[in-house]
């Protein structure tokens, strides 16, 4: 066939269809092909084709598109069937082919697009509703810390509800009195051995008692002011805080900062481990090193000229004693220290007769700096409940700090709160301690067990310090999580025990990005407090503990809960010392 009606050669309309076929399947590649479409200016008129396509769809469907291009290639198809040879026409079928399936395949593509982006709009909108801060309820966030806790308190925290103090008796000696002995509630019965429910439920059972709920909305308030002091929550672009809780224990030959066997002055003879029978000491040598950052070394001049014309308070149970020593022969590198004055009488720790005083205050007159610690187990304001009669049970209401601290947090600078470990029924029964909240005794069922008391207790104390942070601009406060403890094989009066000597025989790092102790990391999420992470670490370090070491030859009771001086306690004070401004 040589000629037909359409008066073109084969040969010839084989060659525009070839043509026309390339230039179409081009055009509708373009859009697929980043590389080409890069490579044009924003308004060439090639770039328009796919919205003509569009436009074309929107106005045909997608139908109606398809049919009417294989209706225009079906008659190119028949005209070069009937002006082309043998070849030419199976040349041109081909092409035809490869043109439609590239329209289909292009008219696919967008299809699929439109509904994937339909699909996601509906996501966004269903899994994004506005923020609580966004919602304009600050309260919100704090309530949902309260509830988060039900997630439990620190790593071997249902164990330290339980765990008996010991050193809370004290020996005299002359420069500090009425040091530490073994606490006699270890023999106290009535431990509540309960487990832990799940932490302050919002969902009260039964009638809810007025006080607590007051109480709980106080606590809310509270948390809520002084949000612009709020250091836990960095603003995007901020310099990356740096995680202390995150790291690894390593051995450190300059290791320890202060002699077990010189710092009398400061230390408990109970917690001296170097005055016991114990004969390993390598416990001493380990210093933690925080994974993401360097860790300014501890030195005892450069604190003393950070904190000149200052003040650093510990409130808290025995822990926060030992923290208190140990900051104290840190500073002295454990030699006597006669310059030092004893300023207690100033806050209102003077020594009773027969008996030991509430906490200690010391000051370094070179700086006029002072360290201080003052006795608050649950950090609750515990007063007589009937004064006149000296018999009379004790009110502790868990929804107001302590006396101390209201009457003198505007003179402290540097704050360190801790309690957990006196949180059972034993030693609140021993103490005559009656739980109140808004003023009368807790009847309520959403606080009734331990570990909703302690949790409320938490975030009540962390609630108040921050509504007092805008009133105290010079206060930097911290609540230190919960030191481990390490019972093995039975509880303290079960036969437990913790005689390991090999140090990081558990293991010597930490990888967790939040805190194991969740009671207090999720109660100064929100707030201008700053927790002091060391659960974590020191969970790691199962034989720095006394252990069944004594000051006599006799074998004395296993401790697993307090740390032998220098040791672990020494690491959470230079965690303590990078981060005070």
């Amino acid at each position: 066939m040589k000629g037909g009606g359409f008066k073109v050669k084969g040969r010839e309309l084989t060659l525009l269809l070839i043509v026309l076929a390339c230039t179409t399947i081009i055009m509708l590649s373009w859009e697929r092909t980043p590389l080409l479409s890069a490579s044009l200016p924003a308004n060439d008129p090639l770039q328009t084709y796919s919205g003509f396509i569009l436009a074309s769809r929107e106005h045909f469907g997608m139908s109606g598109l398809l049919l009417i291009f294989n209706l225009l290639w079906s008659l190119l198809l028949i005209a070069a069937i009937m002006t082309s040879s043998l070849l030419s026409t199976y040349v041109t079928i081909r092409i035809c082919f490869c043109v439609l399936t590239e329209i289909s395949l292009n008219l696919t593509d967008m299809e699929e697009k439109d509904k994937v982006f339909t699909e996601a709009g509906e996501d966004h909108t269903a899994e994004n509703p506005p923020s609580l801060r966004e919602a304009g309820d600050p309260n919100q966030n704090v309530e949902q810390s309260l509830n988060l806790t039900s997630q439990g308190v620190a790593e071997g925290g249902q164990e330290d509800e339980n765990t008996p103090e010991v050193g809370d008796k004290q020996e005299k000696l002359p420069n500090l009195i009425d040091m530490e002995e073994k606490d006699k509630l270890f023999t106290e019965a009535g431990e509540d051995q309960t487990a832990e429910k799940p932490p302050i439920s919002r969902e009260a059972e039964g009638d809810p008692n007025q006080n607590v709920e007051q109480s709980l909305n106080m606590t809310l308030q509270g948390a809520a002011e002084g949000q612009q002091n709020d250091e836990n929550t960095p603003e995007v672009g901020d310099k990356q805080v740096c995680n202390y809780a995150k790291g690894k224990w390593v051995v450190d030959d300059s290791l320890p900062l202060y002699s077990g066997f010189d710092c009398k002055q400061w230390l408990a003879p109970g917690w001296a481990c170097r005055l016991m029978q114990r004969t390993e000491f390598s416990y001493e040598k380990l210093r933690w090193q925080p994974k993401d950052c360097t860790m300014e070394r501890f030195n005892g001049d450069e604190f003393l000229k950070r904190m000149r014309g200052k003040t650093l308070a510990f409130v808290g149970d025995s822990l926060g004693r030992q923290q208190f020593q140990s900051l104290m022969c840190m500073i002295t590198g454990g030699l006597e220290r006669n310059d030092v004055l004893d300023v207690g009488s100033e806050y209102g720790l003077a020594v009773p007769e027969n008996g030991r005083p509430d906490g200690w205050a010391y000051r370094f007159p070179t700086t006029n700096t002072t360290v201080l610690y003052y006795w608050s187990s649950c950090l609750s304001d515990v007063e007589r409940i009937d004064p006149k009669d000296p018999n009379s049970h004790y009110a502790m209401h868990l929804d107001r700090p302590p006396a101390f601290l209201r009457e003198n947090l505007h003179r402290i600078h540097v704050l360190v709160l801790n309690t957990g470990h006196h949180w059972n029924r034993g030693k609140l029964s021993a103490n005559r301690w009656v739980m109140h909240v808004g003023g009368v005794k807790n009847t309520n069922k959403r606080l009734s067990t331990m570990g909703d008391l302690k949790n409320f207790t938490i975030h009540s104390i962390v609630s108040w310090v921050n509504s007092q942070l805008p009133e105290n601009p010079q206060l930097q406060a911290f609540y230190r999580s919960i030191s481990p403890r390490h019972f093995s094989g039975g509880e303290w009066n079960t036969g437990g025990s913790c005689d390991s000597t090999i140090p990081m025989s558990i293991g010597k790092e930490v990888a967790d990005e939040e805190s194991k102790d969740y009671s207090a990391w999720h109660a100064v999420q929100g707030t201008g407090v700053k927790i002091l992470d060391i659960t974590s670490s020191s969970k790691l370090r199962d034989e720095g503990h006394i252990s069944r070491y004594s000051l006599t030859a006799k074998r004395g009771m296993q401790d697993c809960l307090h740390w032998c001086l220098p040791g672990v306690p020494d690491s959470w004070n230079e965690i303590l010392f990078a981060q005070i401004k």
